[in-house]
């Protein structure tokens, strides 16, 4: 059907067909159902992008510490052993393992300014990624800010952590 070499150019021409319409504005009526970027800013396009907000919110408001995370990466895997190493409660979603991880990834990129992950939040407030959680530590700065918590979320007894993990919605 294609000749070496060929696919890319297809691959490409489609591309950048696509892109001509997105630049047009014909492309976000039609299929883009995602999240679209408006200068510094993210504004949801559908109703699932402001859902995930309100998911993101609710999580965040319901839970002392909070780690919007990805199961591979290494940065997210600093921060839940941080806290696992001072024995705080967590709760863990999966952003690669959730159905509506992308569009709660530019949810966190529109309400903290940063679409990187981990994301940590602490009694309400973004403290910021893996290295910055690390770094609060070791200033002696994180404890504090988780018990400033409801007293049932601020540490576990046995010192092993606990994060409650969700994956799939």
């Amino acid at each position: 059907m294609f000749h070496p070499g060929q696919h890319i150019d297809y691959i490409l021409a489609v591309f950048s067909f696509l892109s001509m319409f997105a630049r047009a504005g014909s492309l976000s009526r039609v299929a883009w159902t995602g999240c679209r970027r408006m200068g510094n800013f993210t504004s949801s396009t559908s109703v699932a992008g402001s859902s995930c907000v309100q998911y993101v919110q609710e999580m965040v408001s319901q839970n002392c510490v909070v780690i919007f995370s990805k199961s591979t990466c290494p940065y997210c895997k600093m921060a839940k052993n941080v806290f696992n190493e001072i024995g705080a409660t967590y709760k863990v979603i999966e952003l690669d393992e959730h159905n509506d991880g992308r569009r709660m990834q530019e949810a966190l990129a529109q309400m903290t300014g940063a679409r990187t992950v981990p994301r940590v939040f602490i009694n309400g407030n973004c403290i910021g990624g893996g290295s910055d959680t690390k770094q609060l530590h070791q200033q002696g700065k994180l404890r504090p800010l988780i018990e400033q918590c409801a007293p049932c979320c601020a540490s576990s007894s046995d010192g092993s952590g606990s994060g409650q993990f969700e994956s799939a919605k």
